[in-house]
């Protein structure tokens, strides 16, 4: 399924997407947010799994895993982004942010 098409189908249904495709679903890191996200006037949500190293399943799993335990302390992830972010060191930050509706 294409980038395109699989935000349509999160969309249709109601899916909070989640990725390690960041970029395309919410525009270059420290650029404009854009990407397909940003086209959205009401999704539910979008979840960016990052780390500097590849991104193995094991790696995916532990950084969901943190993703899982912040989003529980949000009261939803509409029209939002949850990113967490590895560094080379192996430390996790998260990120929480408004994905802004088309002008």
């Amino acid at each position: 399924m294409k980038d395109h098409e699989l935000i349509r189908y999160a969309v249709d249904h109601d899916y909070t997407l989640v990725t390690h495709n960041a970029a395309d679903f919410r525009g270059p890191l420290g650029g404009p947010l854009g990407g397909h996200h940003a086209h959205q006037p009401l999704h539910a949500g979008l979840v960016c799994l990052n780390s500097v190293a590849p991104m193995t399943p094991l790696r995916q799993q532990r950084l969901f895993a943190v993703a899982m335990d912040e989003a529980e302390k949000l009261p939803d992830l509409v029209n939002k982004a949850l990113e967490v972010f590895e560094d080379d060191a192996g430390n996790v930050t998260v990120c929480v942010y408004d994905i802004p509706r088309p002008l």
